[in-house]
């Protein structure tokens, strides 16, 4: 999710820059002006109608939501998932949007469109809105059949859509909130909103929702094997019972498994208690996606940075002590430095039997 985020930011931001540099000689060199008026006053196009909503298996928070029924409204349709930090950072954005624009015709819907197998059940959708605080809108499209209706590729992926039911702008991956918000408010206008007074919504927001640190250096990497990468504990065997050995010296981004291990191509499950999972990371925050095979059977486990207990560098899921539970599928943030960043060892072992690791990812 991550790395295709990545790559479709820095290839804007490159073509933003050359035409601020063409834009800046041509006005003798002041750019200030130029960047601050194409940060706030985004070019509206029309970029097709409002796809059809039908293809969700189900809504929380509201009734099914049609193209009729939004017609006259002003829609933010946001694809997401509720496993993947790309879209829990932008989370507290959209619940801040549906707060402060509902009375000027503003209808955010949140469009679960799952990437693991998990993420398709009801339960567990119902259960991370609510946890979430999520209570807008929700289709759960576990089918993707409405990601397929608006050829979306990303999470999260947002859609901007008129109150004619028209399809006026669109961002891909996190981030660049202010110029998010300035295309809501001219829609709004435009369908004669009133009492904008031109302010944003600044964010608060703390554990996993909160902003990436500014030194990222480790990309999201997957543990099944069907997307796996930088795996150091020599050749997986695909879907059988392997053991493996922890690498002694890995190098940043390198990760590897230590004890019994059965790898998937979607997730890795120790075989025995003890299981461990090394990485190698330069980043503030380490998450890992995990799940319990039984719900009824919560997993313990205990993180380890550098050799060590975190103490007070440890995540919102896990204590000083690196301790902690897994009891639903989702992802868990297990460190969260206060000091400066630099290259550390994270280890995490499982002390019980019954836990599917899913993915990393990092802030």
């Amino acid at each position: 999710m991550q790395a295709a985020f990545q790559f479709r930011s820095l290839a804007g931001r490159a073509v933003v820059t050359v035409v601020i540099i063409v834009l800046a000689i041509a006005t003798g060199g002041d750019s200030t002006l130029l960047t601050a008026n194409a940060e706030t006053h985004p070019a509206l196009a029309d970029e097709g109608g409002l796809p059809d909503l039908g293809g969700a298996i189900g809504w929380l928070n509201s009734p099914p939501l049609s193209r009729k029924f939004l017609r006259g409204k002003v829609v933010l349709v946001n694809f997401w998932t509720y496993s993947c930090i790309n879209s829990l950072r932008e989370l507290p954005y959209m619940k801040a949007w549906a707060a402060k624009y509902k009375d000027a015709g503003l209808v955010v819907v949140g469009v679960h469109a799952p990437e693991f197998g998990f993420e398709r059940e009801h339960t567990n959708v119902e259960r991370a809105v609510r946890g979430l605080n999520v209570t807008y809108p929700v289709a759960i499209d576990s089918d993707h059949r409405i990601w397929d209706a608006f050829n979306n590729q990303y999470w999260p992926g947002d859609y901007f859509i008129d109150a004619k039911g028209r399809i006026r702008y669109h961002h891909f991956g996190e981030g660049e909130y202010a110029l998010s918000e300035h295309v809501i408010q001219e829609l709004l206008k435009e369908n004669g909103g009133t009492g904008l007074d031109g302010n944003l919504v600044q964010d608060s927001a703390d554990g996993a929702e909160a902003p990436p640190s500014r030194d990222v250096e480790s990309p999201e990497t997957y543990v099944g094997y069907a997307r796996t990468e930088r795996f150091a504990s020599g050749r997986i065997d695909l879907d059988s019972r392997k053991t493996y050995h922890l690498p002694t010296n890995p190098s940043r981004n390198q990760w590897g498994l230590g004890g019994s291990w059965n790898v998937g191509a979607e997730s890795a499950a120790p075989q025995e208690a003890s299981g461990k999972i090394v990485f190698r990371f330069h980043a503030r925050d380490v998450h890992m996606v995990l799940g319990p095979t039984k719900e009824d059977n919560p997993v313990r486990f205990r993180v380890t940075l550098n050799g060590t207990a975190p103490g007070d560098d440890h995540g919102v899921d896990s204590g000083s002590d690196g301790s902690g539970e897994i009891r639903e599928p989702r992802m868990y943030q297990l460190i969260r430095q206060k000091g400066a960043v630099e290259d550390r060892t994270f280890e995490i072992e499982f002390l019980d039997r019954g836990v599917q690791a899913f993915s990393f990812t990092f802030g």
